[in-house]
């Protein structure tokens, strides 16, 4: 298989060309022959013009790639293996939504023939891959498992808006059903993974070890979260007290915010749904959740709070939200937490203006009913930074200014601006 591919003889496919998986398709595409596959026509008429529909490359990452995108599965079949990373996101219930993982095994299964190879990157719970989606394989292609075809499982660990971890320099987690094809699906990956891979024991620890990369962050991230609600009632900046804490060798550098997104927002229900799956209650994991997707009503609550004391009527306030994208950056809004903070205070009658030098308007009024504004209009009651983007590091407070009433508050939600608002009321995390 590795020497095929290498040669040119056969196609490696990648399916769902998103975040995730175009830069891992354009990647393998200066090495060797690749089908990039995308339901989506739109988006992919978009990418054979050498344009990302995510925003995160530039036309020069499509230059001296060999690759062919379509969404017609007659042209998926000329492949042999098949990387499959589409998206894994969570329910209103906040249970996992296998839909399009389940799709794509359906499609990888009607292109499989004997002898092929098909690896798992979208970020699932333990025993996902071999409970749901190789019998799919099996049912559609009528080939046996292990006999006649492969399956493997290598959690993708691409970061949006970070140029400096790219796939290239991330150590590649991989797994395979039997020693042969663990060590084929590692010798491909080394194709393009210049850190080297970690050969997991099996698909099952593969799987579970990319699902406690975010759960850990997601409850380090909620322990400074309740930090700073106590700190806030002690009446203390929690960034002061992380910033003396951090004086110690051993501390670990984590800070309050909003936690959304595809990935820390998400992936922790996956294991908790399992968890409850087997007779555990994951009460640790489950309470961190908690805390962290209800900082958005807190921040906003908070807000009123301080507008009150200002001697503001709440339902005359204007409301600057700067920042609607789930990190800095980065166009994605997907499972953004400023929604939580926005809805949140429109409950209290608050009006509400939002900004992002990133996101598109047309998305977000799509995904969650509100538009954007272009620019910035006047006379507000409140500003609130949310996202910390390039364009918001460094303005003069002065900007902040001419944009606010008298007696206005200033929510500063990731300390940015921390001593240096004087002539505003100055709130952060």
């Amino acid at each position: 298989m590795y020497n095929k591919i290498l040669n040119k003889e056969n196609y490696l496919a990648v399916i769902g060309l998103g975040y995730v998986g175009l830069p891992i398709a354009l990647e393998f595409a200066k090495k060797v022959k690749v089908v990039g596959f995308d339901i989506n026509a739109k988006r992919v008429d978009m990418m054979k013009n050498k344009i990302d529909p995510s925003g995160e490359l530039s036309k020069e990452d499509f230059e001296g790639c060999d690759i062919e995108f379509t969404h017609k599965l007659e042209d998926l079949k000329k492949a042999t293996f098949f990387i499959v990373a589409v998206p894994t996101p969570i329910d209103s219930h906040n249970m996992p939504d296998l839909k399009p993982l389940l799709s794509a095994s359906h499609t990888v299964g009607k292109a499989l023939k004997k002898g092929d190879y098909v690896v798992f990157e979208s970020t699932v719970y333990p025993g996902c891959t071999e409970e749901d989606c190789i019998p799919i394989l099996e049912k559609e292609s009528g080939l046996k498992f292990v006999k006649d075809f492969k399956v493997g499982y290598s959690p993708e660990r691409i970061n949006p808006g970070d140029k400096e971890h790219t796939l290239a320099k991330i150590t590649k987690v991989v797994s395979g059903c039997d020693t042969e094809s663990s060590e084929e699906i590692s010798k491909v990956y080394q194709l393009v993974v210049k850190a080297g891979v970690h050969k997991a024991s099996s698909i099952k620890v593969a799987e579970a070890a990319k699902i406690i990369e975010n759960t850990q962050r997601d409850l380090n991230i909620a322990l400074m979260n309740e930090l700073s609600i106590i700190c806030d009632k002690l009446g203390i900046n929690t960034y002061e007290v992380l910033e003396a804490a951090g004086t110690k060798w051993n501390f670990l550098r984590f800070s309050p915010g909003l936690v959304g997104g595809h990935c820390i927002g998400v992936d922790p229900y996956y294991l908790t749904y399992k968890a409850k799956e087997m007779g555990y209650n994951p009460d640790v994991i489950l309470s961190g959740r908690k805390i962290n997707d209800n900082m958005g009503a807190y921040i906003a609550k908070k807000t009123v709070q301080l507008l009150v004391k200002a001697g503001k009527d709440i339902s005359k306030s204007k409301v600057l939200v700067m920042g609607a994208t789930f990190k800095e950056n980065v166009e994605d809004i997907r499972n953004s937490k400023v929604v939580d903070v926005i809805n949140e205070l429109k409950s209290f009658s608050v009006q509400v203006d939002i900004i992002d030098p990133h996101a598109s308007s047309e998305e977000f009024h799509e995904e969650y009913g509100f538009d954007l504004k272009k620019e910035p209009g006047n006379n507000y009651d409140a500003v609130l930074l949310t996202v910390c983007h390039k364009e918001y590091v460094n303005l003069d407070p002065s900007y902040f200014t001419s944009l606010t009433n008298k007696n206005a508050v200033f929510i500063d939600v990731k300390g940015l601006y921390k001593n240096k608002i004087n002539n505003m009321t100055y709130w952060s995390l």
